[in-house]
């Protein structure tokens, strides 16, 4: 009996030091608070810029946060939120326009709390304190350029001064913007167009310039803007054309039932979503001028069409569809070597749509040149090429009727006259000797 009552006891201290530990391990196993991330993190805020804070934790939910601000020796609570709905992520949003802070240091607290059993059931606390500077004064904007003359479809240069470090500025016209780019010589330079869409009227370019604490100053840019007129062209689609070209192109038109609709589809559908790439790719550029001079053409090449033709296409005597063209087609040979039209760098190199074999060359702020409907691609993205580089060599691909290079010039991934940069008089007085007189 004895032996029993001994085995009997050594089993009740094994399960009292089971629970013990398992209780141990519920407290013990998550220590850690949640992770806290605040957005923006600059150190400078306005009172009325929103700051989202995301809070995560591995383990847990997330169950409360606090944020609070404390200047010298006060302290205000500025948002709390306590969590119903459980989720081991939560995102709030909130500003400080209700604080009564004034321009200046303090100090912006955030304490979030999750679910774990630690603390005797409160959970794990992170708290997270940065030093802040509140802003309420926007950047102020000097422009050292004289008002520029501007044709329709053209670009031009300007450079100014900021009175304060950014995180955005440049030419904002509509919908469109042409970012600015700050120099060696702290002036920011940027380059921007009249795209072809706008007329003389809703031509009104303004600098934007926003600061870390998210205060943004507005002012117009005087433009001598000026209207260039464009030809009118018509194209004639023909059934061979479309027999031969348009199968190619069912699986990006797979709606199309005929070629002669999948042709106008691609024209339009596809276009547009090729234009959308090309402002993606346009993003991809370096924060300094990469050319110089004149920039090169195909040589030995005659024009077929210019920029900013007004196209027509007409099928059996029909009206069919009305483009505007927004390059240069220039015929050589067959499979002639395309030459980089300047110094710059790869930034695409692959099909694109109705462009077919597409290589596009960044040459700085923004400033790019196209090459389309290669039938060979030489270089990649990445590739650092000099003036008169080899980058492919001309082809039909794409929407190509005949082999030829549709070269085009884009700025901000829109394109823009191209014969202007073909021009060592144009660059200088337009782009060049302006930006020189600003820096001095």
């Amino acid at each position: 009996m004895s032996g029993c009552r001994h085995t009997l006891g050594y089993l009740m201290a094994l399960l009292v030091l089971i629970a013990l530990g398992g209780g141990a391990y519920l407290f013990l196993n998550d220590l850690d608070g949640p992770q806290i991330v605040m957005i923006p993190d600059t150190g400078r805020i306005s009172p009325h810029q929103d700051i989202q804070v995301t809070l995560s934790d591995a383990k847990h939910d997330i169950r409360s946060i606090t944020v609070s601000v404390r200047k010298r020796e006060d302290a205000l609570v500025v948002f709390e939120r306590g969590f119903t709905s459980a989720s081991p992520i939560q995102k709030v949003t909130f500003n400080l326009k209700n604080t009564g802070l004034r321009d200046g240091p303090f100090q912006l607290e955030i304490k979030a709390r999750d679910t774990a059993l630690a603390g005797f059931g409160s959970g794990n606390v992170t708290t997270k304190v940065w030093d802040m500077h509140l802003d309420t004064r926007p950047p102020s904007i000097k422009v050292r350029t004289t008002a520029p003359a501007l044709r329709r479809g053209s670009v031009t240069a300007i450079a100014y001064a900021l009175s304060e470090e950014v995180d955005t500025t440049g030419i904002r016209l509509g919908e469109m913007f042409f970012p600015a780019f700050r120099q060696a010589n702290g002036l920011y330079y940027c380059f921007f167009a009249f795209p072809l869409k706008y007329s003389l009227e809703a031509f009104t370019p303004e600098i934007v310039a926003r600061d870390l604490a998210g205060n943004v100053t507005r002012t117009r840019v005087i433009v001598n803007a000026m209207e260039r007129a464009y030809r009118s062209d018509t194209l004639t689609i023909s059934d061979r054309f479309l027999d031969t070209k348009m199968p190619a192109f069912t699986a990006l038109v797979p709606t199309a039932s005929t070629n002669l609709e999948r042709y106008v589809k691609m024209n339009n559908e596809v276009r547009a979503d090729n234009e959308k790439t090309l402002l993606e790719i346009g993003r991809r550029t370096a924060p300094n001028i990469l050319w110089s001079g004149a920039f090169q053409r195909l040589p030995r090449s005659a024009v077929k069409a210019n920029f900013g033709d007004n196209r027509t296409y007409m099928y059996n005597g029909q009206k069919i569809d009305h483009q505007t063209h927004m390059g240069l087609d220039l015929a050589s040979v067959a499979h002639a070597p395309i030459p980089a039209a300047n110094d710059g760098t790869v930034v695409f190199a692959e099909p694109l749509g109705i462009y077919g074999n597409l290589v596009v060359v960044d040459h700085g702020l923004g400033l790019q040149t196209l090459y389309s409907h290669l039938s060979e691609i030489m270089v990649q993205v990445g590739d650092v090429v000099k003036k008169g580089d080899t980058l492919g060599r001309t082809g039909t691909t794409g929407l190509a009727g005949g082999d030829h290079l549709h070269f085009g010039v884009m700025l901000a991934g829109i394109e823009v006259q191209p014969i202007d940069w073909f021009d060592k008089n144009w660059i200088k007085n337009t782009i060049t000797d302006r930006l020189a007189a600003a820096s001095r």
